[in-house]
């Protein structure tokens, strides 16, 4: 199984939002010698703005995908709140910005004052972890563009704000810089597709099969871990050269927007296990570890690149703040990014 097999091609969405981020770009010119023009090409983690006497507004926008499906079975949306939050809020600081304001859209077939109030009952939470506040947001009924049911949608956008002259974007890091991976709540919001297309073809969303110790449902609404704070935190303190937030269409290959602008690679040599809902996915799927890597943030949800020297005082805080980390690979000459040597591209 693949995640194109899921539904999903990856290397499809990579290309078109090439075509597309080349069409969009062409409208760069009307904020030429204005306040709001853009800083950095489409294609990083957030879209950067100067705003003029050195500071840069930093926009994002996500959603937590069919991750909501799992919801919708489960009868369950307190979580799926703080994913929405968390996949705005940890791409944001990826380029150095602190997140500060928070917008969502909620599509609904039809009414339902309940689910909206769990939805929100999360979004305030994760806001309140992101040190985000929440300045309004929009909700929908659209019953011929959503299942019948309790269908919706939840998208978010967010934007965060910083100095120019603390932009992280991967122009500092260098050849030998140590890679420092922060574990992961579980799933995350990412893989969603194929994780469902494996697992409820052999299991129900409340079975709780080997080596899982909580029920399929449960590992899958498990709401994405922020590191909002820690990064925070870090930031001033310890010389960061890049960050790397493990989600969406390529996972560990988005390690390459931060190596990549110097033209270097990544190898990922010291990665530890992967927990037991990727194992079991794996297994059920008979999948690669190529496709896991590509798919699945397989128990890392961010990497620091640092110089050796900042790599353990980076570790400590993340252990502060509750969070595991550790060394997990260095970045090399030879660009690409590889696992245990074998190429992930």
């Amino acid at each position: 199984m693949t995640y194109a097999k899921a539904g999903v091609d990856s290397r499809h969405i990579r290309d078109t939002h090439k075509v597309l981020a080349r069409r969009l770009e062409s409208s760069f010119q009307t904020r030429r010698g204005k306040v709001g023009w853009p800083l950095f090409p489409i294609g990083h983690y957030a879209g950067l703005v100067d705003l003029g006497h050195g500071r840069v507004l930093s926009l994002h926008t996500d959603s937590v995908g069919t991750k909501v499906l799992v919801a919708q079975v489960m009868g369950r949306y307190d979580t799926i709140g703080i994913d929405c939050v968390a996949m705005c809020a940890n791409d944001l600081i990826c380029t150095g910005a602190e997140p500060i304001s928070f917008l969502d859209y909620m599509a609904m077939s039809k009414p339902n004052r309940a689910i909206v109030e769990e939805v929100a009952m999360g979004l305030v939470k994760g806001a309140k972890e992101a040190m985000m506040a929440i300045v309004g947001g929009e909700t929908a009924i659209v019953p011929e563009l959503l299942s019948e049911g309790e269908g919706f949608d939840l998208v978010e956008f967010a934007a965060g704000f910083c100095r120019k002259k603390d932009l992280i974007l991967g122009n500092r890091v260098v050849e030998g810089d140590a890679l420092v991976g922060v574990a992961s709540s579980g799933i995350h919001s990412n893989g969603l597709s194929l994780a469902r297309k494996v697992l409820l073809n052999n299991y129900e969303l409340r079975d709780t099969p080997a080596p899982l110790k909580k029920s399929v449902g449960e590992e899958l609404l498990e709401p994405t871990r922020l590191y909002v704070k820690p990064v925070r935190e870090l930031m001033g303190r310890a010389e960061i050269h890049g960050l790397a937030h493990i989600t969406g269409g390529g996972a560990f290959l988005k390690l390459e927007r931060v190596t990549g602008m110097g033209r270097l690679g990544a190898n990922l040599e010291d990665l530890p296990e992967p927990p037991g809902i990727f194992r079991l996915i794996k297994k059920e799927g008979r999948i690669s570890d190529r496709e896991m890597y590509r798919t699945f943030n397989m128990g890392i949800g961010l990497v620091v690149v640092c110089p050796n020297a900042q790599a353990d005082r980076i570790i400590r805080v993340f252990k502060k703040y509750g969070q595991d980390a550790m060394r997990v690979g260095s970045v090399q000459k030879k660009p690409g990014i590889r696992i245990n040597g074998k190429p992930l591209n």
